[in-house]
């Protein structure tokens, strides 16, 4: 079987890795990858080729698949999906793992999803959308901080900003409806809600809905939760301070209805929806959802699962019952990022030999040269360690990063606190 896995970071590291552990014994085509995934030959066997076209190139992935006589697709990066991969792959008569861009508007667009959210009550923060600035700081005045500011459209996990005064909520609507930071567009506004946050990425064809393990990632640049969001510095699973009885609440009364609701909007799902959920004091409410697998929370997700994830895709587009196992241990992982991330970051930075760790990396941001690695991107790679409990895992992941930390690198020295 030929398995084409569309994108170029940990997410797809992570992907390919599983994958390629399928007992189907796969070989694997991802588009275009980065030099670190070919780790995964030696360590799982499977053959695995860097294919080097980009992944918002549609059109050429599609010949290529029909080309390569591709089994199945499997799409990372949200940009491929707003593209609209998924309606030209079936539309030449390829089998994709992926939503359409109608389906993926649950993610590309905020609005979108706040006003689906509103129109099938499922549990979500109260909002408001604005396209002109004044009328946005006005709403800004009524109801004062701390509030939420989220620029409707794609902005790579960086477009959300919640304020906890007046004055950041007004410097975050300056920057995104005056000075256009990520493109000319609108914002939704919305009330500020408080608990622990959660993701719950579930395996979706139509109605049905196989969620994974929950996870929690760590967003800020620095320890304790500091400095600018990031696409995200680690991440842990499971979530201790998350009952079961939530998780349950979460697939019941979010997931599965949201998958229904993308049904009566005549733009079923199909692929990876990722419930960013909080659990207020009123229960699990939905910060967020994304198309497709969350990074960094697929680098520990995937570890956990027990199951075959390719048979689990394969069954579920053939709309077999699906059922999910997991490990019982715990996965953390850490990120090293370049310097000056998520700013103007230093490059070309030697990656330390990752032969002899026990931990598992995926590799989020590199290049070969001579073939050696070096950095190619803000984040660099991510260090899984496991464990009984989160805390035998994050003992287990801090001791991996130790082999791998230069100067040139940082990292999070509490990835998992909360869980403590």
């Amino acid at each position: 079987m030929k398995v084409l896995i569309i994108g170029r970071g940990g997410r797809e590291h992570a992907i390919a890795w599983k994958i390629a552990q399928s007992s189907l014994k796969p070989e694997i085509f991802i588009a275009p990858g980065n030099a670190g995934m070919k780790t995964i030959t030696y360590q799982t066997g499977s053959t695995v080729h860097l294919v080097d076209i980009d992944e918002n190139s549609s059109e050429v992935l599609c010949k290529f698949a029909q080309e390569n006589n591709i089994d199945l697709t499997i799409v990372g990066p949200e940009a491929a999906l707003i593209n609209d991969i998924a309606t030209i792959f079936k539309g030449a008569g390829l089998k994709i793992f992926a939503p359409t861009a109608a389906a993926a508007q649950i993610e590309s667009s905020k609005q979108f999803a706040k006003d689906l959210m509103q129109k099938y009550d499922i549990p979500t923060a109260k909002y408001k959308t604005f396209e002109d600035y004044e009328s946005a700081r006005i709403y800004l005045d009524q109801k004062g901080a701390p509030i939420v500011i989220k620029y409707d459209g794609l902005a790579a996990g960086k477009g959300v900003v919640v304020a906890m005064t007046n004055e950041e909520a007004d410097s975050a609507l300056r920057d995104m409806l005056l000075d256009n930071h990520f493109g000319k567009g609108k914002v939704v506004v919305e009330e500020y809600l408080q608990g622990p946050e959660f993701s719950l990425l579930a395996l979706v064809n139509g109605k049905q809905v196989i969620p994974l393990a929950i996870s929690q990632d760590h967003k800020r640049a620095y320890n304790g939760d500091k400095g600018p969001n990031t696409g995200g510095m680690g991440a842990y699973s499971p979530v201790p301070v998350i009952p079961q009885d939530a998780v349950d609440y979460a697939l019941n009364n979010i997931m599965k209805p949201t998958a229904e609701a993308l049904i009566k909007e005549n733009c079923e799902f199909c692929g990876i929806l990722y419930g960013g959920l909080m659990l207020t004091k009123d229960g699990p409410k939905v910060i967020e959802f994304n198309a497709r697998f969350g990074d960094p929370e697929t680098e520990v997700v995937l570890p956990k699962l027990k199951s075959d994830l390719l048979q689990m895709i394969l069954d579920i587009l053939e709309n077999k019952e699906v059922v999910a196992e997991f490990h019982d241990e715990a996965f953390l992982g850490v990120v090293l990022a370049a310097n000056g991330y998520p700013g103007s970051y230093e490059k070309n930075i030697p990656i330390n030999d990752i032969t002899k760790l026990s931990q598992q990396v995926f590799f989020m941001g590199v290049k070969e040269d001579n073939g050696n690695l070096f950095s190619n991107g803000g984040r660099v790679l991510i260090v899984v360690g496991k464990g009984k409990d989160i805390t035998e895992a994050q003992k287990d992941a801090y001791n991996g990063v130790s082999q791998l930390e230069n100067d040139n690198l940082f990292h999070r020295d509490d990835i998992g606190w909360q869980a403590l």
